[in-house]
């Protein structure tokens, strides 16, 4: 049986998905950020990606990809690891710079600028260093790990991406899935993969420890993180979620057309 090859998301709030899958014959994982996951399940380079929500609609790759059931990292309220930060009111904000390792968190914010906040700002791609960023742009959008540990300081205010969309809409964010071609897992795959969540999810304070085995500090954030901000299902209230966000995603030009879901 052939080893089916995975591209996973790098961030602490993946590792939960992929714990114990390093050690088999059955999966080959390696771990990028999120959108070169997805650049390399377009390309082929890889059989299954933890792939950014967004990318499931890309234009060159669209029907041709089954979602794995029952697996996603959404959050059902504030996610601490998606955020825009800004030293003014967002309503006077003209400009941001975007952390681009994720598309799906900048369609959301194109999606919360029309819908939410009321504003049409120019949106500048950039490495995502928060003082950099904030001396070019009004905000910045930083996610995964450094929006985890970035506090600011006190004249930068925090804006909660999952937090503003879970009030605005009273549904969970996805930002991310197991997305591959059709035919390219089993039913032994799928159960494996939920399986690792499964287990991955009793150890999440063993999990916090080894990602910041040099940072101590961290820890304890980190497992709370796992536990209280980062959900793992893919259920009918995710999934009514991911289908509004595209809908809106749609309606704000960060994608042409919305792929119905589609699963292994």
């Amino acid at each position: 049986m052939s080893c089916v090859r995975l591209g996973a998301v790098g961030y602490l709030n993946a590792r939960p998905l992929v714990y114990e899958l390093n050690g088999g014959s059955q999966f080959d994982l390696r771990f990028d950020v999120p959108s070169k996951c997805a650049e390399l399940l377009h390309e082929g380079a890889i059989d299954l990606g933890l792939i950014p929500s967004i990318e499931y609609n890309h234009p060159i790759t669209r029907g041709e990809y089954a979602i794995v059931p029952d697996l996603a990292i959404a959050s059902h309220g504030p996610v601490a690891s998606v955020a825009i930060y800004s030293n003014r009111s967002i309503q006077d904000v003209r400009s941001i710079a975007l952390d681009t390792s994720s598309r799906t968190s900048v369609a959301l914010v194109r999606v919360l600028c029309k819908r939410v906040f009321g504003i049409a700002p120019l949106l500048e791609h950039r490495g995502p260093d928060l003082n950099e960023m904030l001396t070019v742009c009004d905000a910045a959008l930083i996610i995964g790990d450094n929006a985890l540990i970035l506090d600011g300081d006190s004249t930068t205010e925090k804006l909660d991406l999952g937090e503003i969309w879970a009030r605005t809409t009273g549904l969970p964010f996805v930002y991310a899935f197991w997305a591959g071609r059709h035919g390219s897992l089993s039913a032994r795959d799928v159960a494996a993969l939920q399986g690792a969540r499964d287990r991955g999810l009793q150890h999440t304070e063993e999990i916090a420890r080894e990602y910041f085995a040099s940072a101590p500090e961290h820890q304890d954030m980190g497992a709370r993180y796992l536990r209280d901000n980062i959900q793992y299902s893919l259920g009918a209230e995710e999934r009514a979620g991911l289908e509004l966000f595209y809908r809106y995603a749609v309606e704000a030009g960060a994608i042409t057309r919305a792929e119905p879901l589609r699963f292994f």
